[in-house]
């Protein structure tokens, strides 16, 4: 499984109905809300088979209300 972080920027006022999809989607290790220019940051893990750009577009970037994304990868440095 490879480790992925996803900085979410939601339009004004539906940040609470993003995190409520992306719950009830059970794609996630974890969901936070955050300061800065993103609302929420998602952690999660992706099979290594698949494709991240397509995983996240499939699996993510439907949700109503999401405006903006940035993606981190993540790698076994140690």
């Amino acid at each position: 499984m490879r480790c992925v972080f996803v900085n979410i920027r939601c339009r004004p006022g539906t940040s609470y109905a993003v995190a409520e999809q992306i719950a009830l989607r059970e794609i996630h290790s974890e969901l936070h809300s955050t300061s800065g220019p993103f609302d929420l940051l998602l952690k999660l893990y992706i099979p290594e088979t698949e494709d991240v750009g397509h995983f996240i577009n499939e699996k993510l970037l439907d949700i109503d209300g999401i405006e903006r994304t940035e993606t981190t990868l993540t790698f076994k440095a140690f």
